[in-house]
């Protein structure tokens, strides 16, 4: 590689220097790295955490994204069984299942750049985004899906709520339907049986936004009704644009909802997802993905309990008190503080959506265990995730190795037929998963003998 072309592509911003390292990726041939360790050393209470392995360029290994062949599908696991529940969707993202079985897909993508600010990085990156399955312009909307029918297909679909920004998680408080956009949360009125939405949305709380930053906002409503909690992701790989830029990011923030007041509840998740309340214990527990160009083998995504009033170490340190050498000026005081995450989900798996099971219509195996997507790698090498798998949970802790549940989104050269991402269980059990590759719901039964 030329020096020319590396001063450029290091003097730009990580994402428009990804971009060009996408669509130089010939040239790249030999730069970055290969994992000296496999991915299932990432996993676990107790990962193995080798030294970093920054290299001058950062790895790229983008898997491109080509769709499901006709009548091609994922393969489940031993017991259960896979079909589609919807298809031809337009990059659906995330699932919320509605007291009255109805589930609710949000069809969304990162949000564009304003016009007047946008120029060649934006351009290179459009054109990456394209390659692995992203960058379409965002559907902004929900589609509601009902029934199920002889096919496995849902029997009614209709848009539910439309002219919304790159809108993720969703929630459902008495007659109250919440939305994460990007830039904010909203309230609708709603009535149980509705099949669309029209009145215009109440403001309840700003969030940052920022087209280049991490844009997905999830939302879960407390138990009782009472508070809502959101998550909120970093602007960038670890502050490089200055911390002032990552003001009230990086973060899951505690709405109140008599009151309207917003607090922050945890911090230090470079970019949290994945929501969702442990059915034992009762915590809150989020998927997080990590901090990237520390090599293949670092940093592991994990999933981890939350405590009010916790730091969980980003950008300063990772897995707890692992300082992250790059990061300046440093800060000693908040490394001190930083919590060690309870669960890896190896590196670069990008491990976006979570569901604990509840349900026994799946085998009992399941019971009380945790799904969670897997979105797959762009910077490891070999490529990590692209699948959903499954940890158990014993006393409302993990308790074992995780299981592969769904695979073969990754065809047998590399290229991405799906990818996926939120993961939820519908009101007869069966687990669902959103392929914003595939354009696609599966579901996922028991396995008929």
């Amino acid at each position: 590689m030329s020096t020319q072309t590396t001063d450029a592509l290091f003097g730009a911003s990580r994402f428009a220097r990804l971009a060009m390292a996408g669509l130089l990726v010939l040239e790249l041939a030999g730069c970055g790295d290969r994992a000296t360790l496999p991915v299932s050393a990432g996993f676990g209470p107790h990962p193995v955490l080798p030294a970093p392995h920054p290299t001058r360029f950062p790895t790229i290994n983008f898997a491109h994204a080509v769709g499901w062949p006709a009548d091609a599908m994922p393969s489940a696991a031993p017991g259960l069984a896979v079909s589609a529940y919807a298809s031809g969707l337009v990059h659906p993202r995330w699932l919320h299942v509605l007291p009255n079985g109805d589930v609710l897909v949000a069809e969304s993508d990162a949000p564009a750049a304003p016009a007047d600010q946008r120029g060649i990085a934006d351009w290179l990156e459009e054109r990456v985004m394209k390659y692995v399955g992203a960058g379409t312009p965002s559907a902004d909307r929900i589609t509601l899906l009902r029934g199920v029918g002889t096919n496995g297909l849902a029997q009614t679909r209709s848009i539910f709520l439309k002219g919304l920004h790159s809108p993720f998680g969703m929630a459902l408080v008495g007659a109250n339907f919440y939305v994460a956009n990007t830039n904010a949360v909203l309230r609708f009125p709603y009535t149980s049986g509705d099949t669309q939405i029209t009145a215009p949305g109440v403001k309840v709380l700003d969030l940052p936004a920022d087209p280049e930053g991490h844009w997905t906002r999830d939302l879960l409503a407390s138990r009782d009704g009472s508070r809502l909690y959101v998550t909120v992701g970093s602007d960038s790989n670890i502050g490089e644009h200055g911390m002032n830029h990552e003001v009230g990011r990086a973060a899951i923030y505690e709405i109140d909802l008599a009151t309207g007041h917003s607090r922050t509840y945890a911090s230090g998740l470079r970019n949290p997802n994945g929501l969702s309340w442990e059915p034992h214990s009762g915590a809150l527990w989020v998927a997080v993905n990590e901090r990237d160009e520390l090599g293949s083998d670092l940093v592991p995504d994990y999933m981890t309990s939350l405590k009010d009033g916790g730091f969980y170490g980003w950008p300063y340190s990772y897995y707890g008190q692992h300082v992250d050498e790059r990061v300046t000026p440093a800060r000693p005081d908040l490394v001190a503080t930083a919590i060690a995450p309870d669960y890896a989900l190896g590196a670069h798996t990008a491990s976006l959506g979570l569901a604990f099971y509840t349900s026994d219509a799946l085998p009992a195996r399941y019971v009380g265990g945790a799904f969670i997507g897997q979105h797959g790698s762009w910077n490891r090498n070999p490529r990590s995730g692209y699948k959903v798998i499954f940890v158990p949970f014993a006393d409302g802790r993990p308790a074992g190795m995780p299981e592969d549940v769904l695979t073969g989104f990754l065809s047998a050269d590399g290229q991405a037929r799906g990818r996926p991402v939120g993961v939820a269980v519908d009101r007869a059990g069966a687990l669902l998963v959103a392929d914003d590759v595939g354009n696609a719901v599966w579901r996922v039964t028991r396995h008929a003998p």
